[in-house]
């Protein structure tokens, strides 16, 4: 009867830990964002005629030395005058600093289509922070205005 009990109980504890490690290797090949994910927005060019939001995700090294950061989102137009009225297309753009604080540009989009959006991804390493900015700019322009302010999305400090 002892036989019987011990062999019940080490086949529990074998179906067990086979179940238990199952969910580990089959999300293993997948990226997880377990140290950082938050949706963000909606963020305003000025005057409100264009805005975007999203999602942000980051993933560290098992070091905790270098990361990932995937942004994803939607651009919308909100300006429904025509271009003759003086109407503008949406715009958002993105700056990442590295972990010795420096700003770069690291993405932009560009939106002509009210009252549409139009959705974007992009993934940066090595991020320190990551802040977006959204504007408006003519339809064959280059130089954005009428911008609001600089939105933080991610830092490393609030981790």
């Amino acid at each position: 009867m002892f036989k019987k009990i011990a062999t019940g109980i080490l086949a529990v504890a074998a179906t067990s830990a086979v179940a238990m490690s199952l969910p580990a290797a089959a999300y293993a090949s997948e990226p997880h964002y377990d140290d950082y994910s938050d949706y963000w927005g909606p963020v305003f060019a000025k005057h409100h005629q264009a805005k975007a939001q999203g999602w942000v995700g980051v993933n560290w090294d098992h070091d905790g030395e270098s990361n990932e950061v995937t942004v994803r989102g939607r651009l919308y137009d909100l300006d429904n005058r025509s271009y003759d009225e003086g109407g503008k297309c949406a715009f958002v753009k993105f700056e990442a600093s590295d972990f010795d604080e420096d700003w770069s540009q690291v993405y932009s989009k560009k939106y002509c289509g009210f009252p549409g959006y139009k959705k974007f991804s992009f993934q940066e390493n090595d991020v320190f922070s990551i802040r977006v900015k959204v504007c408006q700019i003519g339809q064959h322009s280059n130089y954005p205005t009428k911008c609001g302010r600089w939105e933080y999305l991610y830092t490393a400090e609030s981790e």
